[in-house]
């Protein structure tokens, strides 16, 4: 195996969670009795350039995006996230009706709204469907194809380049890093900005044992270390950094060409890849410690589930996340010790967890069977759950966070 990025030989392994089906692959009840495909789940680090990576691709990007039941507005903390995001930027780079920004992987359109309520022309690029079509339905004009050079010289071909151009958490679902970063030279006007934001950002991901973000859809996991040595090399220059609590922990870096002299680098970027470098990330050994520190959490997580059976408790599950998926099929959790999980996203209702089998109902089934634990597998949005659900405390319900570690809410 070769690091998707430099192409050297993969010798450490950060960590080995087996096989597990695609986080995001929900089943049909007509598909429970036909074989499911299960794929290796391992992670590798690259003694080269750093940039932490699954060492499979399982399937073409297209088998996995091209219909895709992740929405990103039905949750509201991310809602606002986008919202205090958009006007940032508006603010900081002082947008107008003149400004052309772009977002990679726009889904339904949760940011792009905002530039669009500010008469600031934007365009949508959004692999999946039937996730494009429900922005174009909300007014948001969107090419529905995947990102790369090809799309990049065609939309440039048109007259179409990027003032802004954004790429919230894409980067890590993108297997062919060379293609999309050529395209984004040819999208990003000479003079243009580039905002990435990704939540699998390695200090949180390590520190807090952030094994359930691994999963087959993501196929890279990263470092300031590794991301400005990636984009430095395709003639891209890192010239601030945020780090954000957003999905426990999330990274933005801005980025311009290097001849753009408007924008002077912060200090914030050598503070943070010293930061990163007092952690650790540049010293391969210590991505190997992950590991025993996952079976850890692992033990504490299934000590749970079996002591809810012996105690008679009924057990069910607000959320279907990818990262729900990764922890329930690694930890052997399933139908014998959960009743069901349920999601406010309507397109889950009715499906199946993948792996698991667990069924998903409408979030209202709660207040009818009652349970004694609801686990939030969500858990970066924790807070906005339990104020919605805060009823179940009317029986004595309880809520659980299985991460960072096993906590019992009252």
């Amino acid at each position: 195996m070769k690091c998707r990025f430099c192409n050297t030989e993969l010798a450490q392994l950060v960590v080995d969670l087996g096989t597990s089906p695609l986080s995001n692959a929900f089943l049909e009840e007509t598909s429970l009795d036909k074989k499911e495909p299960f794929y290796p789940l391992r992670v590798y680090v690259c003694h080269e350039c750093f940039l932490v990576q699954l060492g499979d691709n399982v399937q073409p990007p297209k088998e996995i995006f091209s219909k895709y039941l992740y929405f990103s507005s039905y949750s509201t903390t991310w809602l606002k996230h986008a919202k205090d995001l958009a006007n940032e930027i508006i603010k900081k780079f002082d947008c107008d009706q003149n400004t052309n920004v772009i977002e990679i992987a726009s889904n339904d359109g949760y940011l792009l709204q905002h530039f669009k309520d500010n008469n600031i022309p934007s365009l949508g690029i959004e692999p999946a469907t039937n996730v494009a079509k429900t922005a174009e339905e909300r007014g948001i004009k969107t090419v529905n194809k995947f990102f790369g050079i090809d799309t990049a010289n065609e939309l440039k071909e048109s007259g179409n380049q990027a003032d802004i151009l954004l790429a919230i958490n894409v980067l890590p679902h993108v297997p062919d890093l060379h293609d999309f970063l050529k395209g984004i030279k040819v999208i990003l006007k000479s003079d243009g900005i580039l905002i990435i934001q990704f939540s699998t950002y390695m200090i949180p991901f390590l520190q807090t044992t952030e094994f359930d973000s691994i999963y087959h859809e993501h196929f890279s996991y990263f470092s300031l270390l590794s991301i400005q040595k990636i984009l430095s090399t395709f003639g891209l220059e890192i010239f601030d950094v945020k780090e954000l609590s957003i999905h426990g922990g999330s990274l933005r870096v801005y980025v311009k060409n290097p001849n753009n002299s408007k924008h002077m680098i912060s200090q914030r970027v050598s503070e943070l890849i010293k930061k990163e470098n007092d952690c650790g990330l540049s010293i391969i050994s210590e991505y190997g410690k992950f590991s025993k520190r996952v079976n850890d959490v692992k033990l504490k997580i299934c000590d749970f589930f079996i002591s809810a059976k012996q105690d008679g408790k009924k057990v069910v599950c607000y959320g279907a996340p990818a990262k729900g998926n990764t922890m329930l099929n690694f930890c052997g959790i399933g139908r014998d010790l959960i009743e069901y999980a349920v999601d406010i996203n309507p397109h889950k209702q009715g499906l199946y967890l993948p792996g698991t089998h667990i069924p998903i109902k409408q979030p209202e089934i709660i207040r009818e069977t009652k349970p004694d634990y609801v686990i939030i597998l969500p858990w970066n949005f924790k807070e906005e759950i339990m104020e919605k659900m805060s009823y179940i405390r009317e029986w004595n319900g309880k809520f659980v966070v299985l991460h960072p570690k096993v906590v019992v809410i009252k």
